[in-house]
């Protein structure tokens, strides 16, 4: 399995550096390297654009993280907080929620879901004029709440202070204090009394929001757990099959960019075109990067890494670490099965010793030769072997003997 690594590297760079066999110069290698890193950027830009083209879960379910808080949530004021991320203190956005939700589908495939459309109807019935106008006031008192609260610090960190200039007998105009120590407790008191009003006044507004026909319903609706049930199933099964999907979308926009970039390789080989050859060889590589990496990406995230996770979850609970060690042995195993394919199917000698024999080119550089040429003018490879059985020369790479016919991989067992 070395030996093949090493002979694939060595193809590699051989190819990725040389025109007609001949290495190319620095300078033009650097502008091939340039070319390379443009397209290379390009293809992760079109990459990440093509991988949005499906909604993403959150966008499909919209609605799914404010129902798992929800549901989740255990305060006495869930109900209030709820209602308030419907109604934004600001009326200058007249956006309905479902208008929002409904923009994913614009330029992209997939549908947000007909339960989280209902909840954003529910929401929309509640963005009116006067509940916004309620929750406006509401934050006014919370911000006047907040200021009485800051004061009532400030007098109660100066307080020992003015008591000690007074028991010094010391002249309030020369204090420097804010309040002097027999005004401290008066303006305390009056402050501490105008915060208590102020959170009954709140308590009695949010009281009369909750109680509103559109706000009970919606409440009603988020108490539903059958509904709750069905989004949180089908977010959980769209964020599931999510990193499958963007992968699909990848090579779909990778393998046709692959398939052209691999013809016009091998028809600039055929043809002897040097240049032209070696630069769609570096396009090949550069669109098998982000294939590679993509892949890999899908392995740790996607609908393969979810199977071994609630595999190792069932079998040995806790151990999740198994995990890596599942990953450890998985990556080799399909680092070679890629070798092997390559090997046997991309850069099989065989098949293609066969291709160039049949269009009288060298079966090492597939440059054109003579038919009765022993040795490639091109790159100085020898084109023959001795067979095993008559003893005469046949091509190498070739399963059979061209003067008897004897196979040559059993004869040379």
């Amino acid at each position: 399995m070395l030996t093949q690594i090493r002979r694939l590297l060595s193809q590699f760079f051989s190819k990725s550096r040389t025109i007609n066999n001949e290495p190319i110069n620095k300078v033009s290698l650097i502008v091939i390297i340039l070319i390379d890193i443009f397209i290379l950027v390009n293809v992760f830009t079109g990459l990440n654009d093509i991988s949005r083209w499906h909604i993403d879960p959150s966008q499909a379910y919209p609605c799914y993280s404010e129902w798992e808080n929800y549901q989740k949530e255990t305060s006495k004021d869930k109900d209030y907080e709820i209602l308030r991320l419907s109604l934004p203190s600001n009326t200058v956005n007249p956006i309905k929620f479902r208008q929002t939700y409904q923009q994913a589908e614009i330029g992209h495939l997939g549908k947000v879901s007909q339960t989280c459309l209902t909840y954003a109807d529910y929401k929309d019935k509640i963005k009116n004029a006067e509940n916004q106008n309620t929750i406006k006031t509401i934050d006014q008192k919370n911000a006047e709440i907040s200021k009485l609260a800051q004061r009532n610090q400030t007098i109660k960190a100066q307080y020992d202070s003015t008591l000690l200039e007074k028991i010094a007998g010391q002249p309030r105009d020369r204090s420097i204090n804010e309040v002097g120590a027999e005004k401290a407790k008066q303006e305390s008191d009056q402050n501490s009394s105008k915060i208590v009003t102020l959170k009954q006044d709140i308590s009695t507004l949010k009281t009369e929001l909750i109680a509103k026909q559109e706000s009970i319903n919606l409440i009603a609706f988020l108490k539903n757990n059958d509904k709750f049930s069905d989004v949180e199933k089908g977010y959980q099964e769209a964020s599931f099959w999510y990193p499958s999907i963007q992968l699909a979308f990848q090579c779909l926009f990778l393998l046709p960019l692959i398939l052209i970039s691999l013809s016009l390789h091998n028809f600039a080989q055929r043809k002897g075109y040097g240049l032209i050859s070696l630069m769609s060889w570096h396009l090949l590589v550069i669109f098998f990067i982000p294939l590679i990496l993509k892949t890999f990406e899908f392995l740790q995230v996607g609908a393969i890494f979810q199977f071994v996770f609630d595999i190792i979850s069932v079998v040995f609970g806790g151990l999740l670490f198994l995990i890596s060690y599942a990953y450890i042995l998985l990556i080799p195993l399909v680092g070679f099965g890629i070798i092997q394919f390559f090997q046997k199917v991309v850069f099989n000698s065989k098949i293609q010793a066969a291709s160039r024999v049949q269009k009288s080119r060298c079966i090492n550089c597939a440059k054109k030769i003579r038919h009765h040429d022993s040795y490639c003018p091109h790159c100085g490879y020898y084109q023959y072997l001795e067979c095993s059985n008559c003893h005469s020369l046949t091509y190498k790479h070739l399963p059979y003997c061209k003067e008897c016919g004897q196979d040559q991989e059993v004869s040379n067992l």
